[in-house]
């Protein structure tokens, strides 16, 4: 299952550095608006201890990470729904996107220009968020006229109306469409739109490097009241400490971290901020061949999981064997494992858990 993080904002907040420090992709950093033209767009390997120590465990010659696909979108700027800047060639770029991390910038530096002159954290999210509004009242607008036709002899179109009218009502008030509790039923009416302001967000507020571990003060207390104002998750990150964590050894970057007061870099912080939003978790399977990280939804069934594999898993599942990734590593092994009754035989009926690690069984 692919995962793809859109990262937005205004120009020179420190989305390009950011995406560089997580994806290594060299891409363009300038100090001038639209150095980013083209979506810049990274693998990146989700950093995961439980996949590391059953690969210290099995030493397989091959150990597969989840990943995230980041896109660095070029800056937004008012009127960008108009066609300002680089206008709606960015916002069509976001609709790809599983989920929004919108770049807010909480540090001073006279050597990088703020688009609007000075910091305000709470005033570049509204600018960016109204970018988003205006350009989903627009593909709303739209849509509700094709349906309004329909809905007059169709009960789903008329469904599907009252959701449309809704959201419309919502954006002409200045309210993005994450904002309204929209049932999942009322989502999926209108999922094919792909709205820009019905996407998770993420806020991420890059500070300077000696405020990385706070979380609280000056343009981060705006940030966070703004993601409380949604039930948002936000974080601070700074791109220049990502940045320096990529010339030190790996081996070396836990130390690092820890000596600014941080416990893991902000890739994996991001990573699991992006996870929840989207309401996935993460599987588990390890052997002598192979360990490796598969990535589900949340509530997903044990041939779901198997599926994900391959379709034949899913087709001719039997059943799945299952253990905890700490249990399996605390046991020493597959062999040990069953010997101490730790592995439990799981049917068509069992939801798959964060961190469960298997070998499933199929016939087909």
């Amino acid at each position: 299952m692919g995962l793809s993080i859109g990262i937005v904002g205004l120009p020179n907040v420190g989305k390009s550095t950011l995406f560089n420090a997580m994806t290594r992709a060299g891409a363009l950093v300038a100090n001038y608006p639209f150095a980013t033209i083209e979506p810049n767009t990274g693998i990146v390997e989700v950093p995961d201890e439980r996949l590391e120590a059953l690969s210290r465990l099995f030493k397989p010659p091959k150990t597969i990470p989840a990943t995230v696909t980041f896109v660095d979108i070029a800056g937004l700027v008012k009127g960008a729904s108009e066609g300002e800047g680089l206008g709606n060639q960015f916002l069509a770029q976001i609709r790809e996107c599983d989920a929004i991390a919108m770049v807010v910038r909480c540090f001073e530096d006279p050597n990088v220009t703020h688009v609007s002159g000075r910091l305000d954290p709470a005033a570049d999210i509204a600018t960016v968020d109204y970018e988003l509004m205006i350009a989903d009242l627009d593909t709303v607008r739209r849509r509700k006229d094709r349906t309004a036709k329909l809905a007059r002899q169709q009960k789903e179109a008329q469904a599907e109306l009252e959701v449309l009218e809704r959201i419309e009502k919502a954006l002409d008030e200045a309210v993005p469409a994450r904002r309204l509790g929209l049932t999942e039923e009322e989502r999926q009416r209108v999922r094919e739109l792909s709205l820009l302001t019905l996407k998770p967000v993420i806020y991420v507020a890059n500070v300077a490097e000696t405020d990385a571990a706070r979380s609280d003060g000056p343009g981060l207390d705006e940030v966070a009241a703004v993601a409380a104002s949604e039930g948002a998750h936000w974080l601070p990150i700074s791109a220049r400490i990502e940045s320096e964590l990529q010339d030190i050894d790996a081996g070396d970057r836990l130390e690092f971290l820890a000596s600014l007061g941080l416990e893991e870099s902000g890739l994996g912080r991001l990573a699991r901020a992006a996870y929840e939003v989207l309401g996935l978790i993460t599987f588990l399977t390890a052997g002598e061949t192979e360990c490796r990280a598969w990535t589900i939804r949340r509530g997903a069934r044990a041939p779901q999981a198997a599926g994900v594999i391959h379709g034949d898993f899913e087709r001719g599942f039997i059943k799945a064997e299952v253990i905890g990734w700490k249990e399996l590593v605390d046991a020493g092994g597959w062999t040990e494992a069953r010997a101490l009754g730790k592995v439990r035989i799981e049917g068509k009926e069992y939801v798959f858990q964060d961190g469960d690690t298997t070998i499933f069984r199929f016939n087909v």
